[in-house]
């Protein structure tokens, strides 16, 4: 909790309104019973009505200022809190921005959300009650000690009785909660990721029939969940019954020898009043502290998972010493690359050699789970090969930042990513400045124009949100369109083509080939006919090549390719 509480450096001038305002209008508020006292025992007991009208309005005038201080405290640390979460919310989110996809699976989106809203909302709100309630109650707690003695010592005693039970309450009360806090929150992580799944795929669960089974599912978490915060609940309702029985026996034991000090003439009645205020206070105090103690521990849970983000380091960094790239790149190429996902047991690419130069296109192809689509994130640097390297250049893409590299590729992911928008902002993701002539040219080359046009507005119809309001195909063409408007070195299309049918992926082929040929061209296929007029086509089987170059040549000798052809071809196109 003290590591994520630097982030507060920036609002100190704030923190220090709130402790000196807090200051101040405790000060007042302590004040109030001593004025009342002396109404009591002098202007009561006198009939002097003048200083009982004087001292009255003091006791206003004192009330007023106390609030307009306490409304100004609320303020400063309503813009402190605020402002702090703001920060370490942004901050949240660049890392996560700045994560390979590694630690992005290994923590996992639920998870991020949770962290990057609830837990973030949790410490936010305690840091608020630490500043308006951590800051009064002790100065409270402690003046009204003070003031309390010096209005009778004797009757003080009292408080040696009430104060060492109130806080045994408080400290079994918080020890039993603080597991229970960690606890709720991985609850909520399990909540948003069976919610996330279930709406992301609530095409599948109904098509299978599966909704009755993600109803059980989901009800088990929530049940989960339930159960948790009733089982905090249920502790926290000890709180206040205890807090009161404790004050109520406080205040009798404080009447009954009160009263016998003021028969035995040691004390004055207005005193005894002044010292009733001064005991509420304090409980009144230890109250508001023991608040804090029982909500700090779910913040503290919060911080923690809050922190695990902020101090996990990024398997994929900038180089110290970066080297520049030529103005175009001529060639990538793959030197004895071996790559393995974190707990797997055995590499996904294995000792992976080939070159892909400007002007070429370069296919890959291979069965499932052959490793195609991990060879093309590993071009980006969505992860680092474990051996071997990846060259631009003959420059290490390791010796690049991310956006140097990243500028110089134009990526076509395997499931098409749209944002919400409209067509135009999704296609100005390649280039920013992109002018409507641009925008069409992009989508002209990626045969997706005339869908485009059909709509009533155009380049600025909305898309919905995962292009919601989009076929297949038609977010593939907006996909690749994105990309095409970038004028990139390299193109990278991993399985892009698969929702489009065989007329169209030929014009866009052909298009790729006239507009696009002083780039180079990667393109992951699973069909033959999309692959079969590339300079270079690369056959994967388990991770390891086992095949490169034309499709006469590969039709010719090499068998894995033979048996994708064949299983592709009808016997009619055989024969």
């Amino acid at each position: 909790m003290l590591s994520i509480l630097k982030y507060l450096k920036p609002y100190y001038l704030s923190i220090v309104a709130v402790l000196i305002l807090t200051l101040a209008a405790t000060l007042l508020e302590l004040y109030l019973p001593t004025l009342m006292a002396d109404v009591v025992d002098v202007g009561i007991v006198n009939n002097d009505i003048p200083f009982i009208m004087q001292t009255g309005g003091w006791m206003i005038v004192c009330s007023v200022v106390a609030v307009l201080l306490t409304i100004t405290v609320t303020y400063f640390a309503s813009k402190a809190a605020l402002g702090f979460g703001k920060d370490i919310r942004r901050k949240l989110f660049v890392q996560v921005e700045n994560f390979s996809l590694q630690e992005y699976e290994k923590i996992g989106p639920a998870s991020l959300i949770t962290r990057t809203t609830n837990d973030i909302k949790q410490v936010q709100d305690v840091i608020n009650m630490m500043l308006r309630m951590m800051t009064r109650a002790p100065l409270m707690l402690v003046g009204g000690i003070i003031l309390a003695v010096t209005r009778d010592a004797k009757l003080s005693l009292v408080f040696l009785a009430a104060l060492p039970i109130l806080c045994l309450v408080i400290f079994f009360i918080s020890r039993k909660a603080i597991p229970l806090f960690g606890k709720l929150q991985k609850r909520t992580d399990r909540l948003n990721l069976l919610l996330r799944e279930t709406l992301v795929g609530t095409r599948v669960v109904r098509a299978f029939n599966r909704v009755d089974f993600e109803k059980a599912r989901f009800n088990k978490a929530n049940e989960a969940y339930r159960d948790t915060g009733i089982q905090v609940n249920k502790i926290m309702a000890y709180v206040f019954p205890f807090m009161l029985i404790i004050m109520n026996f406080t205040n009798i034991a404080i009447v009954w020898f009160g009263a016998v000090r003021i028969d035995q003439g040691v004390m004055q009645v207005g005193n005894l009043m002044a010292f009733l205020q001064y005991s509420m206070m304090i409980l009144m105090s230890l109250i508001m502290l023991s608040m804090a103690f029982i909500m700090v521990p779910r913040a503290q849970a919060s911080a923690k998972r809050i922190n695990e983000v902020l101090l996990t380091v990024p398997t994929i960094t900038e180089p110290i010493h970066t080297k520049e790239l030529k103005e175009r790149t001529s060639q990538i190429e793959f030197k004895d690359v071996t790559f393995h996902y974190a707990g797997a047991e055995k590499p996904a690419i294995e000792h992976l050699s080939f070159s892909a130069k400007a002007g070429q296109t370069t296919a890959i192809i291979g069965s499932t789970g052959a490793g195609k689509t991990t060879l093309m994130q590993l071009i980006p640097r969505f992860y680092d090969v474990n051996k071997g390297s990846i060259l631009l250049d003959g420059i290490d893409i390791r010796k690049l930042t991310q956006s140097q590299l990243r500028r110089k590729i134009g990526y076509v992911p395997q499931k098409a990513s749209l944002f919400s928008g409209t067509v135009a902002d999704n296609i100005r993701f390649g280039k920013e400045n992109a002018t409507d002539e641009e925008v069409e040219e992009a989508l002209n080359d990626a045969q997706a124009l005339e869908f485009v046009k059909e709509k009533e507005q155009g380049i600025y119809s909305q898309v919905e949100q995962a292009g919601a309001n989009l076929s297949g195909g038609q977010k593939q063409r907006l996909s690749i369109a994105r990309a095409l408007i970038k004028k990139a070195d390299i193109y990278i299309f991993d399985d892009s083509f698969s929702a489009l049918d065989y007329k169209t992926e030929a014009k866009l082929r052909k298009v790729l080939k006239k507009r696009m040929k002083d780039a180079a061209i990667l393109i992951v296929a699973q069909r033959v006919n999309t692959v079969m007029d590339a300079d270079q086509i690369i056959v994967l089987d388990e991770g390891q090549l086992v095949g490169i170059g034309t499709h006469k040549q590969l039709l010719k000798e090499n068998t894995i390719y033979q048996e994708i052809v064949e299983s592709q071809q009808t016997e009619e196109d055989s024969a």
